[in-house]
């Protein structure tokens, strides 16, 4: 699928902060891709009093943290001094089940270290086409590290077809089939040096486009075997890892289990101010801590932000089942608002969610025309794609913020 990528830029109010927003219009009809201001850059009129459930990377620290923060043992991690970071990089090794842990400042920065440490110049990864490393990173891989990609299409759960992923692999370029003429029946198989190699299977744990599916366990059990079998590796974006393991009710070791690295975000569910953890086998961490320093991603006192992310991994599990308590009484509470003619025009989806409350909006009724009001009542929510608002639950958002929601929410629907 083909589109035409139209940016410009929008100078809002006299405080001279500019943004990019980007329209995207489609040749197929059959997309729900957003077709307005990308969501991710849209900057909101945030009070004081406003609920904010853009995202859960808006939470505050805690006490706790600035504490933690204040008291850090620090060092120059480039001189490997810190040692507040290194414990945490030795600590989430352990907890993932890899041999070595590197903290970077950014999911983004470790997605793009991990795909350059599994891949040279000029190979390719195999990634969904609505997954993060792909639609919201800026194409990175490409820009900076001289990757190409194949795209895949991503199922409502996240999941890419398995047939669909054996296809796409190349290894070693593919292969071209070259008759003998002086034997009907020998055929040799020699590499095309028309196609890059293969080197990488990229998945997303929970899968943000959908909504915060958590992968299930046996797919992401078959595509490594699949990867294993056909000599690729796979990376899994496992930024909320920690809700997929307790949608799962397993371990975050044991999903990660089913990949040879993994990067999580301290910054989303986990309410730490900066940073994300990338582990593998130390040899794949030793090229990551390499590549980090040419994309000025080296430490210095670190441990500062590293206390923080220790903090957040201490209470991690207690975050994380109250943001999915909280995510399904948001959206009962929604639907029970909703009145009985509105039901198939603008609903929440309540079954297999984690964190997020996606509210669909369909005929008649518009994401603007929701998203707008709910900002105009100092409820802070991201237009998700052209039938989508995308409602984060994080640990600044209470009981009593959701009946304040649903009471504005309430508002809209009666006004319709």
């Amino acid at each position: 699928m083909h589109s035409l990528l139209t940016r410009r830029v929008l100078a809002l109010g006299n405080d001279s902060f500019h943004r990019f927003s980007t329209k995207m219009t489609l040749v197929s009809a059959s997309t729900d891709l957003l077709d307005t201001p990308s969501a991710y850059t849209q900057k909101s009129n945030k009070t004081h009093k406003s609920i904010d459930l853009r995202s859960d990377t808006v939470t505050i620290p805690s006490d706790e943290m600035r504490r933690a923060m204040a008291e850090a043992i620090v060092g120059d991690d480039v001189y490997g001094e810190d040692v507040t970071t290194t414990r945490l990089e030795q600590r989430c090794a352990e907890l993932f089940g890899k041999e070595a842990g590197l903290f970077v400042v950014s999911g983004t920065m470790g997605n793009l270290l991990a795909v350059m440490a599994h891949c040279q110049r000029g190979e390719e990864i195999i990634v969904g086409r609505y997954n993060h490393i792909h639609r919201w990173e800026q194409g990175n891989y490409a820009q900076i590290a001289g990757i190409s990609a194949t795209t895949l299409e991503v199922k409502p759960d996240g999941t890419m077809d398995l047939e669909d992923i054996e296809q796409a692999i190349r290894v070693k370029g593919g292969y071209v089939e070259v008759r003998d003429e002086s034997c009907d029946e020998e055929v040799t198989s020699i590499p095309d040096c028309h196609m890059p190699v293969s080197k990488l299977i990229c998945i997303e744990n929970t899968h943000n486009y959908s909504g915060g599916k958590a992968l299930p366990i046996e797919w992401m059990r078959s595509v490594k075997q699949l990867a294993e079998r056909r000599g690729l590796k796979v990376h899994m974006d496992g930024a909320r890892i920690y809700n997929a393991a307790i949608a799962s009710n397993t371990s975050v070791k044991h999903i990660s289990s089913f990949a040879d690295t993994v990067q999580m975000c301290f910054s989303k569910g986990l309410g730490a101010p900066v940073g994300s953890i990338v582990v593998g086998p130390k040899d794949f961490i030793d090229r990551a801590r390499h590549s980090r320093k040419a994309l000025g991603g080296g430490w210095r006192q670190s441990g500062v932000l590293a206390a923080a992310a220790h903090v957040a991994l201490d209470h991690a599990e207690c975050t994380i089942r109250a943001d999915h308590l909280r995510a399904k009484k948001l959206a009962k509470l929604l639907n029970d608002a909703t009145p009985d003619a509105l039901k198939t025009k603008v609903y929440a989806k309540e079954n297999d969610i984690t964190n997020m409350v996606l509210v669909h909006c369909e005929n008649g009724i518009t994401v603007q025309q929701l998203n707008d009001f709910f900002q105009k009542h100092d409820v802070l929510a991201m237009t998700f794609d052209a039938k989508r608002i995308r409602m984060v639950l994080n640990w600044n958002v209470d009981d009593e913020n959701l009946e304040t929601i649903a009471q504005v929410y309430k508002k809209f629907v009666e006004q319709l």
